[in-house]
């Protein structure tokens, strides 16, 4: 008996957040119409002072979820960041860039290929005797973009007296089990400029765990900083190298503070009391 209700309860629960999910919303919601805020005009001379920044940003932290989740389109048209960016790969709306050559332009067909997609002939031996050639499918595997570079310039504007910054440029990143090295690797997949996704992002809707009716799009979640990420690289002499090409271990997050601890220091020299 115990058993029936459980089952019951557990049909009622998973019946309940289907529903909650696609009945639909009690108002009609703008969000698809928006546009991106346009940044305010910048001249070359108010820039006195400026450096490029690369963030590294985890997508399983957890406040980052919002940018992973979720992995499939739900119902109400809510889509993670991978899925945006492949979306509107596909469609040709947009430019991607391969990652070692940013002048390259790549196709989603080759972004498909670096995500798993693959195509296998297997023979197979028929009851009759004979054998036959069976072509077989993998699927692309995009639910495995956990980590994402974000390109950016700090600099500080003269005509506004205050230090700001602006993103250039998103990464992702597969992690993945790689079976012929039998260890877990990272793939850059491609890269794409932020300013030709801003009014995409200004369209979708990005999750608010405390409030669903206060969700904020992709693009305001990026330009309020809602991110948690850790220093990855900065402009150097050395041609951008990564942090970790000469710190290792726990060093390299301490080199990572070290570089923010910078930013903020140079900003808080430039005044005096």
């Amino acid at each position: 008996m115990k058993r029936f209700v459980l089952f019951g309860l557990l049909v009622l629960f998973i019946s309940t957040a289907g529903f909650s999910q696609s009945f639909g919303d009690i108002y009609e919601k703008s969000i698809e119409n928006n546009e991106a805020i346009p940044y305010p005009f910048l001249r070359e001379a108010d820039v006195i002072w400026s450096k490029r920044i690369t963030r590294m940003v985890d997508l399983r932290e957890k406040m980052n979820l919002p940018l992973y989740y979720p992995t499939e389109p739900t119902s109400d048209g809510r889509m993670s960041l991978t899925s945006i960016l492949l979306g509107e790969i596909k469609a040709g709306a947009l430019n991607a860039f391969d990652p070692n050559n940013k002048l390259v332009n790549v196709t989603y067909s080759d972004i498909e290929t670096q995500l798993g997609a693959k195509a296998d002939t297997q023979t197979i031996q028929l009851m009759t005797g004979g054998f036959r050639d069976t072509v077989i499918f993998e699927e692309p595997h995009p639910e495995e973009v956990l980590q994402m570079l974000v390109l950016e310039e700090w600099y500080f504007d003269k005509k506004h007296s205050r230090m700001d910054v602006r993103i250039i440029g998103l990464c992702p990143i597969r992690v993945y089990y790689n079976q012929q090295l039998g260890r877990t690797s990272r793939l850059q997949l491609f890269w794409v400029r932020y300013n030709d996704f801003r009014d995409t992002f200004a369209r979708h809707e990005a999750y608010n765990r405390f409030n669903d009716a206060q969700r904020i799009s992709y693009d305001d979640l990026f330009m309020q900083r809602r991110f948690s990420s850790v220093i990855y690289a900065e402009s150097n002499v050395y041609d951008d190298r990564q942090i970790n090409e000469y710190k290792m271990g726990k060093d390299v997050l301490y080199e990572a503070e070290k570089v923010k601890r910078e930013l903020q220091e140079f900003e808080h020299d430039l005044w005096e009391y």
